[in-house]
């Protein structure tokens, strides 16, 4: 699977400005995040038409992993901020959503859609919500173990380097490998809570009220006033949460290294984080392919505010390119940390097989994939109607 189209199972694609926002949603929020996204708008453009002060100094070495591996190590690198995307997980058996013949749009045929997308759509789930509650019994959290990138994720916050992890998925796997709500913006929502549909109660529920509801085929509907409960993901014609826009403006002053994995940077606005960073700050890119670069035409009119990994002009930009695993892997072992992250997947995935049972069903967990070699092929993904694959690791595709 290959990152440049995926959005992952765990991602939903939620496009400010191609959707109107749902009124439901901007009732609730009140209107609070509105300030925060022009202020948003203003930054981003400010930086495209290059009024700010701040002038590009170039703090790596070299412009690779060993020079990215040494910066982290100095005292100049104290906040790191990760921006993810479904290629942490498809190794962990979720599918993403593009990939022809594999992904989620092209083996929904069975639920009989006006066309594929409409299943994340919020007006179309409101009139039909049976067909994205099938497929959540195919892809409900809980089914999948975290992966070698999640926890590498992890690994950074127990080192005191982590700031925030933002993430597209909705999988929950950060929280499952460790992550608490304060590190992460979960930029397109999460299952991890769900709320009533009614305008007049909004009742929230549990992550464990919801997976009831779902595996026992029963449309979920609230206990209060009976309208149809709904997980908090974003849909398609959704707002993002507030959460996004209120600490994108802090931490992208304070932010040393930013490192994205496993996403295509298509989905806007979550794309233009990678433009949020002071014009000195590293970005280091894990990805199948390089993404997120300026558009041509743009950067010869000096405009270009993407990555920049082959010009002249390059000074920041790092891209690392195969499965997102490996690349954890390969950085962990510049930093001394391979053996610590080996320890971490083994003892976290063992206690997951403890709690659900299944220790020695699956054998022993998988090591870390070997830094520079080629990956197994991730399993295939779980189609609808098929038992979903509980497998251990993720890094491909995302976006």
């Amino acid at each position: 699977m290959a990152e440049r189209d995926a959005a992952g199972a765990g991602e939903i694609e939620a496009e400010r400005g191609s959707d109107s926002p749902d009124s439901d949603s901007d009732s609730e929020n009140g209107g609070a995040s509105g300030e925060s996204e022009m202020d948003f708008l203003r930054h981003l453009l400010s930086r495209t038409l290059g009024l700010g002060s701040e002038k590009p100094e170039k703090v790596l070495d070299e412009l690779t992993l060993d020079g990215v591996s040494r910066f982290m190590q100095s005292e100049k690198c104290r906040n790191v901020v990760c921006i993810v995307g479904a290629g942490i997980s498809t190794s962990a058996g979720i599918p993403d959503f593009r990939s022809p013949g594999t992904g989620l749009y092209a083996n929904l045929q069975s639920y009989n859609l006006p066309y594929p997308e409409a299943i994340f759509e919020i007006n179309y789930f409101k009139q039909h919500p049976e067909p994205f509650f099938a497929l959540a019994r195919e892809l409900y959290p809980g089914q999948f173990k975290p992966t070698v990138c999640h926890y590498f994720i992890r690994l950074l916050k127990e080192k005191g380097l982590l700031l925030r992890c933002y993430t597209q998925n909705i999988d929950t796997l950060e929280r499952v490998a460790g992550l608490d709500q304060e590190d992460l913006v979960e930029a397109h929502g999460t299952f991890f809570t769900s709320h009533c549909l009614g305008s007049s109660c909004k009742k929230q529920y549990t992550l464990d009220w919801m997976k009831e509801k779902i595996f026992s085929t029963v449309t979920p509907k609230c206990d209060k006033c009976q309208s149809l409960v709904k997980p908090d993901i974003v849909f398609f014609g959704e707002s993002l949460p507030p959460r996004f826009f209120t600490l994108m403006q802090s931490d992208f002053q304070k932010v040393d290294l930013l490192i994205i994995m496993g996403t295509s940077l298509q989905v806007q606005p979550f794309a233009s984080l990678v433009s949020r960073v002071p014009t000195n700050t590293p970005r280091l890119l894990i990805n199948k392919e390089k993404t997120g670069q300026s558009d041509p035409f743009m950067s010869l009119m000096g405009l270009g505010t993407g990555m920049d990994f082959d010009s002249e002009k390059a000074y920041r930009d790092v891209a690392w390119l195969g499965e997102c695993d490996e690349g954890c892997t390969a950085l962990a072992e510049l930093l001394g940390w391979k053996n610590e992250l080996e320890e971490l997947v083994k003892k976290e995935h063992s206690a997951i097989d403890a709690k659900s049972g299944q220790a020695g069903e699956a054998g022993a967990s998988p090591s870390l994939p070997p830094s520079g070699a080629t990956a197994s092929p991730s399993p295939p993904p779980a189609k609808p109607g098929s038992s979903p694959q509980k497998e251990s690791d993720a890094g491909s595709k995302a976006e």
